[in-house]
């Protein structure tokens, strides 16, 4: 696709050419900027067979408790966040065809430059929506009043607190629609207040540079630079060491890539390997409920749990942002129908706290500790098991809402999509990775067919034991090896997300790894930014936004957030 990313126009790499309202062909420069899907390594082993496919599916989305991992659980929707902002596979195919890597629609740029939120800048017709009428500051929304009465906040509209909405200025259908650069960020509640965040990051950068004397012509640019910087340092440092084994990551971004486009300049790909694969490790981490804040909480003013099931409901791509259904006020709203519900904003009741998504109080601002009787959620630690709620997806989280299209169950389960998706783009398997991965030099030990096959697998036939062990799905592969590595991606998964994260931040317009010289000002820490120190500035922790519905949760003073937050 062209720079020009947020309009419909794409680079068909097999044919060299520029396709949107009229195909034509590429311009030199257009082809040498192309967003592209790439693959690292070819495959000559058959497509899995189905019943392998639905047997890894079944099993990985089996019932069963959540645990804890070391990870705390905003660091999930972080994941998707970034996820977003790599790539977007706008290819028209039906689920389960085959598709060439050259022929996937990549419809967001390979690079961490926070595309998935500036768009193409205030100036661009395309992404001017998304802007403050000053063409620098981002839009926010304003949360709808809910209640309960108990909670006082609850019963206010809280402006800055939301997403913006395109609301009753375009169609009725469109009204709960996030106003958003990529939609995606809009399909669960976690990682649609995790862009909010970034938006108010973005907006109180603004301000400080602002106050710092910034001339208003060169503002906007100033601050992208700044917080694309603060971005990518907090990826590099605080990121990446929680998901990947902390060696690997040292030693792609100290010695240098030796799998992914080594040695190359210029604009990076996007590795089908790490889309469809490696980066797919995020699924493991997903909890079916979370003690998400002073109303949805154990002991909270309801007395519920903020569910996977309400995650997806309180968002406008896979919910329609209302409790309660329109036809029945006693019955939850329908989350396969955008429609339902009176709520066209986000509910004041369902705010994140973010001092139960993260962990502050470990990282230097203890007033910022959950309240007693609740702690930090932890995400679910990187394996094979998924939470069983996603057996079944609203039919919203993968676009398949309206037209009264019924989608098979086997379908709307996850794991059994993402492992089908890698048969649809003929992915190498595991055991091809790991040879690729040996002959560049680099020192694997795989796993052993016990390994592969764990507790989980010895009853099934011999056949597809034998399938499974000689020619594992890449995604399986990868969750199993971090099952085994203490919840960290290892030598084969690790190294292909650490790889492409180097090149991304590499090939990215504004780039620390281009900057020897930047270091981090917005931390608490000197040469340190955190994902809390990012949260620190987006929200004022001192007027009670961290936590906005905990009226009685101890506060730190202004003095004591100035302190904390600007060494």
């Amino acid at each position: 696709m062209t720079k020009r990313h947020n309009r419909i126009h794409y680079y068909l790499a097999n044919k060299g050419t520029i396709c949107g309202e009229v195909e034509r062909p590429a311009t030199p420069s257009e082809e040498a900027r192309a967003f592209r899907f790439s693959r690292i390594v070819e495959t000559g082993t058959p497509a899995a067979s189905d019943a392998l496919l639905e047997a890894l599916a079944g099993k990985m989305t089996e019932a069963a408790p959540d645990t804890d991992g070391p990870i705390p659980a905003g660091f999930t929707y972080l994941g998707q966040f970034v996820d977003h902002d790599l790539t977007r596979d706008r290819t028209q195919v039906g689920f389960g065809g085959s598709v060439p890597v050259e022929d996937l629609v990549q419809a967001r740029s390979p690079a961490l430059d926070l595309d998935s939120v500036y768009g193409e800048g205030p100036g661009a017709a395309s992404s001017a929506a998304f802007y403050q009428a000053d063409g620098v500051r981002l839009k926010l929304g304003t949360t709808k009043s809910s209640g309960p009465p108990a909670t006082p906040v609850a019963t206010l509209d809280l402006d800055g607190f939301d997403l913006p909405r395109k609301g009753a200025a375009g169609p009725v259908e469109e009204a709960r629609q996030a106003l958003i650069a990529d939609p995606r960020n809009d399909e669960n509640l976690a990682v649609a207040q995790t862009h909010l965040a970034f938006l108010r990051f973005h907006n109180k950068v603004c301000d400080r540079l602002a106050v710092a004397g910034t001339p208003s012509t060169v503002l906007f640019e100033r601050a992208r630079e700044t917080v694309v910087k603060h971005y990518q340092w907090m990826l590099r440092f605080d990121f990446l060491p929680r998901i990947v084994d902390p060696a690997i990551v040292t030693d792609v971004f100290s010695v240098g890539r030796r799998f992914f486009e080594v040695g190359a300049t210029g604009f990076p790909t996007m590795p089908v390997e790490f889309s469809v694969a490696a980066y797919r490790l995020g699924h493991s981490m997903i909890r079916d409920k979370y003690d998400w804040n002073a109303v949805f909480a154990p002991g909270g003013a309801i007395g519920d749990f903020g569910t996977l099931d309400n995650l997806f409901r309180f968002s406008g791509t896979s919910g329609n942002l209302s409790p309660f259904s329109s036809a029945d006020p006693n019955q939850p709203s329908d989350l396969n129908n955008p429609l339902d519900g009176e709520f066209e904003r986000l509910p004041t009741n369902w705010v994140s706290d973010w001092t139960r998504m993260f962990d502050f109080a470990n990282e230097g601002v203890p007033a910022l500790a959950p309240e007693p009787g609740h702690a930090v959620n932890m995400a679910r630690p990187i394996d094979i098991r998924l939470t069983d709620p996603l057996k079944l997806l609203p039919l919203g989280s993968f676009g398949a809402r309206g037209g009264g299209v019924g989608v098979p169950a086997a379908q709307r389960n996850l794991a059994f999509r993402n492992l089908v998706r890698g048969r649809m783009v003929r992915l190498a398997t595991a055991q091809e990775v790991v040879k690729a991965m040996q002959n560049a030099g680099i020192a694997i030990t795989p796993l052993t067919s016990a390994q592969i096959l764990g507790s989980e697998f010895t009853g099934l036939p011999q056949a597809l034991q034998d399938e499974l062990v000689t020619a594992t799905p890449l995604w399986f592969y990868v969750l199993r090896e971090a099952g085994l590595n203490g919840g960290k991606m290892g030598s084969i998964g690790g190294r292909i997300v650490a790889e492409v994260f180097h090149r991304a931040i590499e090939g990215s317009r504004i780039s620390i790894l281009r900057d020897p010289f930047f270091t981090p000002t917005l931390g608490r820490v000197a040469n340190m930014f955190r994902m809390t120190d990012l949260l620190g500035i987006a929200f004022d922790a001192a007027a009670g936004e961290m936590r906005p519905l905990s009226q009685n949760a101890p506060r730190p003073t202004a003095a004591q957030m100035k302190a904390s937050i600007d060494p």
